[in-house]
């Protein structure tokens, strides 16, 4: 099978596991979609801690960007229809949107971030066809739009370094805008642009307009920010002059939480290792070995592994933390050069990508969220209430007897 053709093979698979009705995580819909779906429709919503404690962690900026927009449409076409919308209409409109964000600009920037056709190739290949990318990247996660966020702040990075000799306003104010985003999304955003970061940092100040421009643009997105944050958490509508009183700086207070030791440990706590010997082969598996001894130490390694590093520093470790290098981490690797031990790789790739796909539940019905803790940390599995009160494992074999098949024609 030709490589176009079963990256768009892939591509289907994504649009599958996009509409398919199982979730990950409660948090995908907690911290974020709910929220914006009570705003836009006046629907009664379940508000997490992160929203309605005396410092709030969590920002409504990044949240109304993102969500309001599709949304927003979705009512006015159901009301212009004269219908009315339902929690499944924007439940399908969230999945499809991150579809698109996750085909549309995290392939984009993989594109642009490797040149070189063949491992260009290779690195969209790999992302398409992980698990990762079928199931994380196309839920409503933070963590999903981070991982997005980091790529195109790579690519803009790499656009500055390559004309040296223009300001470029334009994508100076797009990376400040972007990275001003990423932060209030997640502040664990930073480290996984250390290393391009400082790499950049000497271009910033040989052209000084650079960063002025950058500064300047970065300033006004946060006091827009602020200013979105203050204002929902207050109820109250703000002037320039009661902003600096009254403001509610989210980052900030997430950053306060997250330094503190006993808040980490009400939601568990984890070895140093964690991150690196537990989740990491988690969600990269056979790949593993390739990232060790055959990987390319570019940018987009360097990148990967500092930020999981960084994380590592903190004792609250979930595999999801590490969404953003995964498409780095995939993007650095080498495959086995003898057809032979390939054509192993592949299969193994596969089979681990096919044994860690989503349970599905075949119905809509109330879904549950069991964990099951073992050595290698926390793993999910979607159980699905019967109507005898029983509750019963639903899998769906799809994508291993599409993935078998594509190994015979590989």
């Amino acid at each position: 099978m030709r490589r176009g053709s079963l990256y768009l093979l892939l591509v289907l698979v994504r649009v599958y596991f996009a509409i398919s009705t199982s979730y990950v995580h409660p948090d995908e819909h907690f911290q974020g979609p709910e929220i914006i779906a009570g705003e836009i429709f006046g629907w009664p919503v379940y508000r997490t801690w992160e929203f309605t404690s005396e410092q709030p962690i969590r920002s409504i900026f990044p949240l109304r960007l993102i969500y309001g927009p599709p949304l927003t449409l979705l009512k006015w076409l159901a009301e212009g229809a004269g219908y009315e919308v339902s929690p499944m209409a924007v439940f399908y409109v969230l999945r499809v949107q991150m579809f698109l964000l996750s085909f549309v600009l995290e392939d984009w920037a993989l594109h642009e971030l490797l040149p070189v056709k063949p491992q260009r190739a290779t690195a969209l290949l790999l992302v398409a066809s992980s698990y990762v990318t079928w199931t994380f990247q196309m839920h409503t996660f933070s963590n999903s739009l981070e991982t997005i966020i980091v790529l195109w702040c790579l690519v803009l990075m790499g656009r500055m370094r390559d004309d040296r000799e223009h300001t470029q306003v334009k994508l100076c104010m797009a990376l400040a805008f972007l990275g001003v985003l990423g932060i209030f999304n997640r502040i664990t955003f930073p480290v996984f642009l250390l290393v391009p970061g400082i790499r950049l940092l000497p271009d910033l100040v040989a052209k000084p307009f650079r960063l002025l421009v950058v500064l300047l643009a970065g300033s006004l997105t946060v006091l827009m920010a602020v200013a979105t944050d203050t204002e929902y958490y207050t109820g109250s509508r703000l002037n320039f002059s009661t902003l600096f009183q009254d403001c509610i700086l989210t980052p900030y207070n997430n950053m306060l939480y997250n330094m503190n030791s006993v808040n980490l440990a009400q939601h568990g706590s984890h070895p140093f290792w964690q991150h690196f010997i537990a989740n990491l082969p988690q969600l990269l598996g056979p790949a593993i070995p390739l990232l060790l001894f055959s990987s390319r130490k570019n940018i987009l390694f360097l990148s990967g592994t500092t930020g999981i590093a960084v994380l590592s520093c903190f004792n609250h470790q979930e595999a999801r933390f590490l969404l953003p290098a995964v498409p780095l981490l995939l993007a650095s690797i080498r495959p086995p050069a003898s057809p032979k031990l390939r054509q192993t790789w592949l299969g193994t790739w596969i089979l681990f990508t096919s044994s860690r796909q989503p349970s599905s539940a075949s119905t809509t019905r109330q879904v549950y969220y069991q964990y099951k803790t073992g050595s290698d940390g926390m793993r999910p599995r979607i159980l699905r209430k019967s109507s005898g009160g029983r509750r019963t494992v639903h899998r769906d074999g799809f994508s291993a007897r599409l993935m078998l098949r594509l190994l015979r024609r590989i």
